[in-house]
C-alpha cells in the first residue's frame, strides 16, 4: 500500500494540484490585503467614513459582523474576476493555436515504392 501511495503522490497531477493550492493561498492573501487595506478604506471614505470591519449587529451576547461578510464577498468577486480573465486568456490562446494547426496544410505522405509503381502504371494506361 505504501508503494501505491508513493506512486499516486508522485504523479504529475497531484504535484500540480499541490502547487496550485499553495499559489492560490498566496494569491488569497494578496487579495485580502488589497481589499482590506486599499479598496474598503476608499469605499468607506466614499460612503462617509464607514468602516466595514466594524459593522455589526448585537443580539444579546452574540455579535453578527456583517461588515466582514461584505469584505469576504468583495474578496470573492475579485478572485473570481481574476480567474475569469486567466481562463479567458488561456481559452483564446488555445483557440489561436487550434486555428494555426487547421490553417497549416498537411504534408503529403511520401509514396511507397509500390504506390509509385502503381501510379506510373496508371499514368501509362491513361496515355493509351
Amino acid at each position: 500500500m505504501l508503494k501505491e501511495f508513493r506512486e499516486f503522490a508522485m504523479r504529475g497531477n497531484v504535484i500540480d494540484l499541490a502547487v496550485a493550492v499553495v499559489i492560490g493561498a498566496a494569491f488569497t492573501a494578496i487579495v485580502n490585503s488589497l481589499v482590506d487595506d486599499l479598496i474598503m478604506p476608499l469605499v468607506g471614505v466614499l460612503l462617509g467614513g464607514v468602516d466595514f470591519s466594524s459593522l455589526a449587529i448585537t443580539l444579546g451576547d452574540a455579535s453578527i459582523t456583517y461588515g466582514n461578510f461584505i469584505q469576504a464577498i468583495i474578496n470573492f468577486l475579485i478572485i473570481a474576476f481574476v480567474l475569469f480573465l486567466i481562463v479567458r486568456s488561456i481559452n483564446r490562446l488555445q483557440d489561436r493555436l487550434a486555428e494555426e494547426e487547421e490553417e497549416a496544410p498537411p504534408e503529403p505522405a511520401e509514396l511507397s515504392r509500390e504506390e509509385r509503381l502503381l501510379t506510373d502504371i496508371r499514368d501509362l494506361l491513361k496515355e493509351k
